[in-house]
C-alpha cells in the first residue's frame, strides 16, 4: 500500500510560484523532471514508490500534490549523499487543508491525505490559501 510525504514549500506564496520554481533548471534533475533534494532518505521507500505522492504545504495550507516517480542519490559539492525525490511534472490541486509548520518532511497516510479537487475545477483561478481553508472548513469547497 502506498504512503505519501508532506513537505513545506518554503518561499512560495501559491501554486503558481511552486510551478514556476519547478520549471527552473536548479529544481530539475538530469532527466528534466522536477525533484526535491532532502538530507534524509525515506525508510519507507517501497511504499512511496507504490503510488505515493508528495503533498505541498504553501503558507500553512496543504494545496496540492505530485506523484513520486523515484528516489535518486544526489551528491553535491560537499560529497554528502542526499535523496533526490523525483516528481511527475505538474501539480494536482487538493482540498485545501490547514497545516502547522514543521521541519523536513513527514509521512502522510493515504487516509489522512486530502482528496483531489474535481478535475472540472482544476482550471479555476485559485483562491487565496487562507480563504480556501476557511471555505473548506465550513464545507463549501
Amino acid at each position: 500500500m502506498a504512503i505519501n510525504l508532506i513537505k513545506l514549500s518554503v518561499g512560495t506564496h501559491d501554486m503558481a510560484e511552486l510551478t514556476k520554481w519547478q520549471t527552473n533548471a536548479r529544481a530539475k534533475g538530469p532527466d528534466g523532471n522536477p525533484r526535491h533534494v532532502t538530507r534524509m532518505w525515506p525508510k519507507r521507500e517501497a511504499e512511496l514508490l507504490d503510488g505515493g505522492s508528495i503533498y505541498w504545504v504553501v503558507k500553512g495550507v496543504l494545496l496540492c500534490r505530485q506523484p513520486i516517480l523515484r528516489l535518486d542519490e544526489v551528491r553535491r559539492a560537499d560529497g554528502i549523499p542526499r535523496c533526490g525525490i523525483v516528481l511527475k511534472p505538474g501539480l494536482i490541486p487538493v482540498a485545501p487543508t490547514a497545516r502547522r509548520p514543521f521541519q523536513g518532511w513527514r509521512y502522510l497516510a493515504p487516509e489522512d491525505a486530502p482528496v483531489d479537487l474535481d478535475p472540472a475545477r482544476r482550471d479555476d483561478t485559485p483562491l487565496p490559501p487562507k480563504l480556501s481553508v476557511a471555505l473548506a472548513e465550513i464545507g463549501v469547497l
